[in-house]
């Protein structure tokens, strides 16, 4: 079986366990409907879903160092039918938020192996690789509204996660069937200290961390609280705004691709600068319109630009890690900026709920990060950040 089989495979699996960590965010107002409490509270079912995709990628890491990564892989999507069927059962807030905090870890321990493996499958074409399989993530997230919305028409919305737990259980057979039959890489076998892999390259994952944390932090309450935010702020019901939100996840798509693609071509660091740049951007102008025609233009801008943060950065970390270092680094760098990322929701729900109004929240963190991002600049311009590797190439 070749090479190409597999990464199909993958790509299935990547569907489904972004699918785990995305659907909450469409599920807010009806299960805030039907737990009798507000789309705003429930700010802390999302971050809970993203606090559990950061929690197991150093532990990830350190799995890496002792068992093939396909092996590691086969194993999140049994956990994924698990944690799936157990969400399904949810009768309470707590138990939804503990349900979206395991279907999250799930999710965060399959990319963390998956990436590596992907970028040494195709090490000549690692962007594009990667845009690819980020693509096939990215279709489940364009898709998650309306799914549910679907669902919602003939069931309740917990037949969701039954249906997760089903097809995960089917992709896994047929990933662990493709993989005993393709001959794998030779890579990682260096690779067998998390503290090794940090101390020589701290450089390159504290950077990592400064062009995606804040920024995903950002990205992460938007897109969960983005139907309540339509609603309160722009007066926009919510069967629009979840279109909205599809919308936004569907600029996504070709961001995977050409992105990808366009991260073989150039230096890394420039494209990181001008990504998240025109992502705070984008952004601020969206608190400042009111017709609806130029939030759904922004919809699309914001949805396009902050998906080409993610091939870039992943392209960036991978290309520039060696072998000896490449899941181990990769790890404390997705493990590390996850953890700033999955706050974001929860943060700004809970601000919410507060009094304090959606606009003037996503305002001042947008102002936050583009001080980051002009720090970042003058770093560059001053040769102080390291350059990554060499496009298209993933290192020895």
């Amino acid at each position: 079986m070749s090479r190409r089989q597999l990464f199909g495979s993958l790509c299935a699996m990547a569907f489904l366990v972004n699918l785990a960590r995305i659907v909450f965010a469409p599920l807010l107002q009806p299960a805030a409907g039907d737990f009798g409490v507000t789309a705003a509270s429930l700010g802390v079912v999302t971050s809970g879903t993203w606090l559990g995709s950061a929690a197991p990628r150093l532990p990830t890491g350190y799995l890496l160092t002792r068992l093939p990564r396909h092996h590691v892989i086969a194993g999140t999507g049994a956990l994924l039918v698990v944690t799936s069927a157990f969400t399904g059962l949810a009768g309470s807030v707590l138990h939804l938020t503990a349900g979206a905090f395991l279907m999250g870890v799930s999710s965060g321990m399959y990319f963390i192996a998956a990436n590596p493996l992907v970028s040494e499958l195709f090490p000549d074409r690692v962007g594009s690789a990667l845009g690819v399989h980020g693509t096939a993530a990215q279709l489940s997230a364009v898709g998650a509204p309306l799914v549910l919305g679907a669902i919602l028409v003939v069931g309740d919305w917990r037949t969701t996660f039954f249906c997760i737990a089903a097809v995960a259980a089917l992709s896994t057979l047929a990933l662990s069937i493709a993989a005993r039959r393709t001959a794998l890489p030779e890579a990682g076998a260096a690779d067998r200290s998390l503290l090794a892999a940090g101390r020589e390259q701290w450089p390159l994952i504290l950077t990592g961390i400064a062009f995606i944390g804040a920024a995903g932090f950002l990205w992460n309450a938007l897109f969960n609280l983005y139907g309540d935010y339509l609603a309160v702020a722009k007066g926009i019901d919510p069967g629009t705004g979840r279109l909205l939100l599809s919308l936004m996840f569907a600029a996504g798509v070709p961001a995977f691709l050409v992105t990808g693609r366009l991260a073989d071509a150039v230096p890394n660091v420039p494209l990181l600068l001008g990504i998240v740049g025109t992502f705070c951007l984008s952004v601020f102008a969206l608190t400042l319109v009111e017709g609806f025609l130029p939030i759904v233009v922004l919809s699309v801008v914001i949805g396009y630009v902050v998906h080409s943060l993610f091939p870039a950065i992943d392209t960036y970390m991978l290309s520039g890690l060696p072998d000896r270092h490449r899941a181990s680094a990769y790890s404390l760098f997705s493990s590390s900026m996850m953890l700033v990322q999955a706050l974001g929701s929860g943060v700004v729900g809970t601000a919410v709920a507060g009094g304090l109004g959606y606009d003037v929240a996503f305002q001042g963190i947008a102002a936050g990060v583009s001080v980051i991002v002009a720090s970042l600049f003058v770093l560059y311009r001053a040769d102080r950040l390291p350059a990554g590797g060499i496009p298209g190439e993933t290192p020895a």
